[in-house]
C-alpha cells in the first residue's frame, strides 16, 4: 500500500557531504512524522533525525549542527542533509513514515529499504 524509497547514499571523503532523500507513495491519506535511522554493522537501529507534519524536528546529540532533516509535504518526501562527514557516520539509513492511508483509521509506520552511507577516506 505505502512504499518508501531512499536515494543519495555513496561513499564520501571525511568531512565531506550527501543529502539523503526519502519519497513515500501509494495509498497515502497523510502522513505524521517522518524520520531517518542509521545502523551500523554490529549495531543497533538508532534514531538520527524526526521531524513532524508541522515540520518541528529533532536531532541525535552525535549529529546536532552537522545533520539537517527537512520535508516536502506536497512530494510527500523527506531529506536528510549530512555534512562534516565523519566515519563513525557510516552506517545504513532507513527512512521511516507514519502513515495513514486511504480508508484508515490510525497511522502506522513504514520503512525504506535502506541506503548505505560511506565516510572514508
Amino acid at each position: 500500500q505505502v512504499q518508501l524509497v531512499e536515494s543519495g547514499g555513496g561513499l564520501v571523503q571525511p568531512g565531506g557531504s550527501l543529502r539523503l532523500s526519502c519519497a513515500a507513495s501509494g495509498s497515502i491519506f497523510s502522513i505524521n512524522a517522518m524520520g531517518w535511522y542509521r545502523q551500523a554493522p554490529g549495531k543497533q537501529r538508532d534514531i538520527v533525525a524526526t521531524i513532524t507534519s508541522g515540520s518541528s524536528t529533532d536531532y541525535a546529540d552525535s549529529v546536532k549542527g552537522r545533520f539537517t532533516i527537512s520535508r516536502d509535504n506536497a512530494r510527500n518526501t523527506t531529506y536528510l542533509q549530512m555534512n562534516s562527514l565523519k566515519p563513525e557516520d557510516t552506517a545504513v539509513y532507513y527512512c521511516y513514515a507514519q502513515v495513514k492511508v486511504l480508508g484508515g483509521r490510525f497511522y502506522l509506520a513504514y520503512w525504506g529499504q535502506g541506503t548505505q552511507v560511506t565516510v572514508s577516506s
